[in-house]
């Protein structure tokens, strides 16, 4: 029991000389850990989410009407009314720009007429031509408006934030946002939409937040270690870490657990203590630490599987260079002793002499 105390002792110096040479604070025994440090039944809000590359942003145009003179582009949204229409047959409502540049009117009143490339002015004289010399109306009086421009569907929808930190808007270029709140990347945006549209308005949110990110470090007990990634909800503890990362393993120590947190440069950083016994058995939420982005989840193995596996690695070799030179010795005295002249005139004569 003795040898058991010392050799977990001498452990945890080991480990706690290691952290502080490296500027680390407030680690492995709880005596240091800082106050009100974010727990499972005390949780902190994240600071407000600042964007960064590989996040997907999701942009809803609200206002997107462009600048005049405008003039209709395949794929508009056009409302189209007509003040004397025929009797029975209306003609009041949304029409598309087809992509082959026109807007279809139906067979009562002479099908397909081009407009794309006019401005409204130009439909509203166009369409009244097509409507008196197609289908003999008198005098007809046509009504147009811009119902949604191609514009608002550049702009609409998922966007990634590419790895020099913009956002791409179609042909309306590229904004740059890393880096700023979504109040900020919201503004920056219609402040740049503003060269090619009227006061533009947009709803900006996050629809994939990934580059906010936590690891789980899983050692190997001498046998390397691996690493997880996972992205951050802002909601995660320790618990939730591991159970992500599919547990523990066989080799896993459960007292040897801790978080690490970084710190901006030159400022070390904190290290706390994990008791996983008293997390998962007696539901005790003292070290069920809430993880913030960037922070290390590391479990170490167990240090008599290390020393095993260390000392297999060193051994190994030698049991090989000595099985070599066993082999050698063995086949070198068969040789000597006319194994080899014994066994290839047995076996000559065994072939081709017949009793």
């Amino acid at each position: 029991m003795n040898g058991i105390r010392a050799r977990r002792s001498l452990v945890g110096a080991a480990v706690l000389a290691a952290a502080l040479s490296s500027g680390c604070r407030g680690l492995l025994g709880g005596r240091f850990e800082p106050p009100a440090v974010p727990k499972e039944l005390n949780k902190a809000n994240m600071p407000e989410y600042r964007i960064e590359p590989p996040d997907v942003l999701v942009i809803e145009a609200i206002r997107t009407v462009p600048k005049p003179p405008y003039k209709a582009e395949s794929l508009d949204v056009l409302f189209v009314r007509l003040a004397n229409p025929i009797p029975g047959e209306p003609l009041e409502g949304q029409v598309s720009v087809e992509p082959d540049g026109t807007i279809n009117l139906g067979a009562t009143y002479g099908g397909s007429v081009k407009v794309v490339g006019q401005t409204l002015v130009e439909i509203r004289a166009t369409l009244e031509k097509h409507l008196a010399v197609a289908v003999g109306l008198k005098d007809p009086k046509v009504t147009v408006q811009l119902v949604q421009g191609r514009g608002a569907q550049r702009v609409a929808g998922p966007h990634l934030v590419r790895p020099d930190g913009t956002v791409a808007l179609s042909t309306y270029g590229s904004v740059r946002v890393s880096g700023l709140t979504l109040t900020e990347a919201r503004r920056a945006i219609e402040e740049h939409l503003s060269q090619f549209l009227q006061e533009p308005e947009i709803a900006l949110d996050v629809q994939s937040y990934n580059s906010k990110i936590f690891y789980v470090v899983l050692g190997g007990a001498g046998a390397g270690q691996t690493v997880q990634r996972f992205p951050i909800t802002g909601n995660e503890t320790v618990l939730d870490a591991i159970s992500q990362a599919g547990g523990l393993t066989a080799v896993s120590s459960p007292r040897r657990i801790w978080l690490a947190r970084p710190a901006p440069e030159g400022a070390g950083c904190q290290i706390l203590p994990v008791d996983w016994n008293s997390i998962v058995m007696k539901a005790d939420p003292a070290t069920n630490y809430q993880i913030l982005p960037g922070d290390r989840v590391f479990v170490g193995g167990y240090p008599a599987t290390a020393a095993e596996n260390v000392l297999s690695r060193v051994v190994a070799p030698v049991e090989r260079l000595f099985g070599i030179i066993l082999f050698g010795q063995s086949v070198f005295q068969s040789l000597s002793n006319g194994g080899f002249n014994n066994g290839f005139n047995n076996g000559f004569n065994n072939n081709f002499f017949v009793p």
